[in-house]
């Protein structure tokens, strides 16, 4: 009887757990995390105007909802996340330009 509840929760566990897996982008979601605080930090700061700031939020609300879509079939292939982490890239390039062009609030 032990054996067979053993089985079971092995085999669940293999096929749970690499579900699980598939769809974890810890990487990603620490690096948007990072980037919503480099915007805060530019607003705080006065590095950023009210519609560089506004323009910065677009384009994070658009990648948070990229994320959800990657995640939504329940695998987020390699093609995603690579789509994922060049549109980080550019955000991130876009953040650093904004907050460094001279503009204050």
């Amino acid at each position: 009887m032990k054996i067979n509840k053993l089985i079971l929760a092995a085999t669940f566990s293999a096929i749970v757990v690499p579900v699980f897996a598939q769809t974890a982008t810890p990487t990603i979601d620490a690096r948007a995390q990072h980037q919503q605080q480099r915007i805060a930090n530019g607003v705080a700061s006065g590095q950023l105007t009210a519609k560089e700031t506004q323009h910065l939020e677009g384009r994070e609300a658009k990648l948070q909802g990229d994320i959800a879509a990657a995640k939504s079939d329940g695998v987020v292939t390699g093609k995603e996340r690579r789509q994922l982490t060049r549109e980080e890239n550019r955000d991130s390039r876009a953040i650093a330009a904004k907050k460094h062009n001279g503009r204050v609030q």
